[in-house]
């Protein structure tokens, strides 16, 4: 996904929707939906509202889409001194179900015995999603050694 249609989705998507958040952001709703417009040719968003859009949504697909644009997956550190062995199991399963997840994509690309250009994004997608959490398990099992 491109920064900006995450942008439109995070905006659309707060609760409230557009007209509650930006009452948050002391702005009118018209001015949040012009940002939000991928097409529109004014009121592009600024980096500071986009930190505080998800400050206050907590949704941070703009930042994902940020990182895979440049080729980077972001990691999210939590505080682990929670930790515990169901934390690491869940991203164990989330590891597992990715990669199931990437052999799929790979086995529906090759099925009629050819590799189309078209179809490559869905594969990209996918090993992402795998390549973030398996960073995810390794921050957190980072977080969990001892000293």
């Amino acid at each position: 996904m491109n920064v900006l249609d995450a942008f439109y989705q995070t905006v659309h998507a707060a609760p409230g929707g557009c007209e509650a958040l930006a009452v948050r952001l002391g702005m009118s709703a018209a001015v949040l939906r012009n940002k939000a417009n991928p097409n529109a040719a004014a009121n592009k968003p600024m980096l500071e509202e986009v930190d505080r859009i998800m400050g206050i949504t907590s949704d941070h697909q703009i930042l994902h889409a940020l990182a895979r644009n440049h080729g980077y997956v972001c990691v999210k550190v939590d505080d682990t001194s929670t930790a515990s062995d169901m934390a690491v199991l869940e991203l164990v399963t989330q590891v597992w179900s990715t990669q199931g997840e990437v052999g799929a994509e790979i086995s529906a690309v090759l099925a009629d015995g050819r590799v189309e250009r078209h179809e490559l994004p869905g594969v990209r997608a996918k090993v992402f999603r795998a390549h973030r959490a398996l960073q995810d398990l390794t921050a957190r099992l980072d977080g969990m050694a001892e000293k």
